[in-house]
């Protein structure tokens, strides 16, 4: 348990977080803690070498240890000198702590060290790395008793875990706050994306922290001044193992939040896929309308503007988002992909259902001017209802042609299965799957691992979960970026350029 308040003022001061029960979010920690009770069962605390590691291994890298030394309220260093020196510098003075060169990170652990031996079990503790003025990390530390005689304590093993609150060093050129006047921010599993986003505009990801706390609740905020700047946050909103939708939109939620107070001019949520949002019609009688919803609580905590890719019902997203919205669509992308490969072979394409059947015109238009030659269309028929679909009508001109088979977002797979063994039987040659966001489930890769299908072409608006690199799927399955699309969108927002021009042209 986190025991902040019983802690003397004088130990409160040096850390945010104490834990005497402890419950570490890292995996080095957790695994450190794990061997450490293993090893420490019947005795008054384990030995060194009872808690060991591969020494390839990264909870080998990130431990240390030190003696207690006899008489003097002082440590001495006996074991892990480089894992020590991400804290205390190079070891000086014979590896006592109170030589080390980093004395306010000595003073810490040389309290924390005590705490651990006066308890005998171990301590977790957490606090910010400061410097120059800037939080640059966050520092959590595992101190656990050790005993060589297995009569008294006489070691501490420490394990570390440094979380930066941004990838590599900071740029100096995010230290002015009002001379770049354009701030961008990429959370959780949206970081890889958002950096790609910020390099195609020439600039660097604002530092922000993430930080989870034990009971589950969390808190995120910006790391640079944003007062009187326009902020773009990159999250996708899509379930994912760790993290459920609901989960993230309140991170993101609470972040632009965060934002709004602390100033910022303008701030704009870029959402490449958005949750909730394929309910948003009554189709049985009191059902939520949670599209309406999710634009409410974004415009509550005062989003000035949201952009989304290829959202699942444009009319819907519009009436519901009263604040600026700018959706985008990959259609663009996808028909320049496809015109590359697909070459001279006759075309068709096909809409998994009859709702997206105007997605599919728009797109079958665009191919047709882009390969300046006709192309056919197809669509199936689908009726969901308490997750069971039915329907097998399928209507369209595909024999002999490659079908593309487009669609808004793949989860389970199942719909795209269908209409691909749909489009084999009615004669296509060749078989595309095109949707702009694989969101798919845990049952998708048995699904569409024996789909009739050549081609799965998907964006990474959603990251590519574990689940779809199969042996099966290799050589079938190609992504395509959205960062360039997303950066441009964001540059002509900030500079007041055309989103229509760039829904027309791509980016």
């Amino acid at each position: 348990m986190t025991t902040m308040a019983l802690t003397a003022p004088p130990l409160k001061r040096l850390f945010e977080r104490l834990d005497f029960s402890p419950t570490p979010t890292q995996k080095v920690l957790k695994a450190v803690l794990e061997q450490w009770k293993l090893a420490g069962r019947g005795t008054v605390a384990p030995s060194r070498s009872a808690v060991s590691f591969p020494e390839a291994s990264e909870a080998a890298e990130r431990i240390f240890v030190h003696r207690v030394v006899e008489g003097e309220r002082d440590y001495i260093l006996v074991d892990g000198a480089k894992a020590s020196a991400t804290l205390l510098g190079p070891c000086e003075g014979k590896g006592r702590l109170r030589a080390a060169k980093n004395r306010r990170h000595a003073v810490r652990l040389r309290r924390l060290f005590d705490e651990a031996r006066r308890c005998g079990q171990p301590v977790l503790a957490q606090y910010t790395l400061v410097e120059e003025g800037r939080d640059r990390a966050m520092i959590e530390i595992l101190a656990a008793p050790l005993s060589e005689n297995g009569k008294a304590i006489d070691s501490i093993l420490c394990a570390v875990s440094i979380s930066p609150f941004e990838t590599g060093t900071f740029a100096h050129s995010h230290e002015a706050s009002t001379d770049n006047v354009l701030a961008i921010f990429a959370l959780g599993s949206s970081r890889s994306l958002g950096q790609q986003v910020a390099r195609h505009l020439h600039a660097e990801l604002s530092p922000h922290e993430e930080r989870e706390f034990e009971d589950g609740e969390h808190k995120t905020r910006p790391l640079v001044n944003v007062r009187d700047r326009d902020v773009y946050v990159v999250y996708a909103l899509h379930g994912e193992e760790s993290r459920t939708g609901s989960d993230k939109l309140c991170r993101l939620l609470f972040f632009i939040g965060a934002l709004k107070d602390a100033g910022a001019a303008r701030v704009t949520a870029v959402v490449p896929y958005l949750c909730y949002a394929r309910k948003d019609r009554q189709t049985k009688p009191r059902d939520p309308v949670t599209t309406r919803y999710v634009a409410q609580m974004f415009e509550a905590v005062g989003t000035d503007r949201i952009v989304v890719i290829d959202i699942h019902n444009l009319a819907a997203f519009q009436n519901a988002f009263r604040r600026g919205a700018a959706p985008l669509d990959a259609q663009a992308i996808f028909a320049r992909y496809i015109a590359a490969e697909i070459g001279e072979e006759p075309l068709a394409v096909v809409s998994p259902d009859l709702g997206g059947e105007k997605r599919a015109e728009l797109f079958r238009d665009r191919m047709e001017k882009l390969l300046e030659r006709p192309v056919a269309k197809g669509f199936m028929d689908k009726h969901r209802s308490m997750g069971k679909v039915t329907g097998e009508i399928f209507a369209g001109d595909v024999e002999g042609r490659a079908a593309i088979v487009l669609d808004d977002l793949i989860s389970t797979g199942g719909t795209m299965a269908r209409t691909a063994a749909a489009c084999r039987k009615h004669g296509a040659k060749k078989v595309w799957l095109v949707a702009t966001h694989g969101a798919f489930s845990s049952g998708a890769a048995a699904i569409l691992r024996d789909a009739p299908f050549d081609r799965l072409l998907i964006s990474d608006t959603v990251p590519l979960p574990l689940g779809m690199n199969t042996t099966e799927m290799k050589g079938r399955l190609a992504i395509v970026s959205v960062a360039g699309l997303l950066a441009e969108a964001i540059r002509r927002l900030h500079s007041g350029g055309s989103i229509v021009e760039l829904l027309e042209n791509g980016p």
